[in-house]
């Protein structure tokens, strides 16, 4: 069994595990596109990644790249072209605490519990 996206007008509308003959049927109508649930930012821990990122729904599905894209998190985070996943304008800080992005800020803020 596989994981397909059904896109319409480039969104991601549903996921579902199908076999490839009944997506080839039409049985679930027009527009699916095979993803895999174990691609993320372009890697694939066997070495074969399809379409950068796993889908989900409310993703863009980039013809021109042939890659799922999650829709932006904060208006100032730009997608890395390689890998079709979003970044901060600073990266978050690689200690053992937790952080949470403050837009207005553009910084990490730790959490504190």
């Amino acid at each position: 069994m596989s994981h397909f996206a059904q896109i319409q007008n480039g969104i991601v509308t549903k996921v579902i595990v199908a076999e490839q003959d009944v997506i080839d049927s039409g049985l679930f109508g027009a527009g699916w596109v095979q993803t895999s649930y174990n691609t993320h930012g372009g890697q694939h821990p066997e070495g074969r990644p399809l379409r950068k990122n796993y889908a989900g729904v409310g993703y863009t599905y980039d013809a021109q790249r042939d890659a799922f894209v999650a829709p932006q998190p904060y208006a100032s985070w730009t997608l890395d072209d390689a890998t079709c996943l979003w970044n901060a304008p600073t990266p978050m800080p690689t200690d053992d605490k937790k952080y949470c992005w403050n837009e207005p800020t553009t910084s990490w803020v730790e959490v504190v519990n």
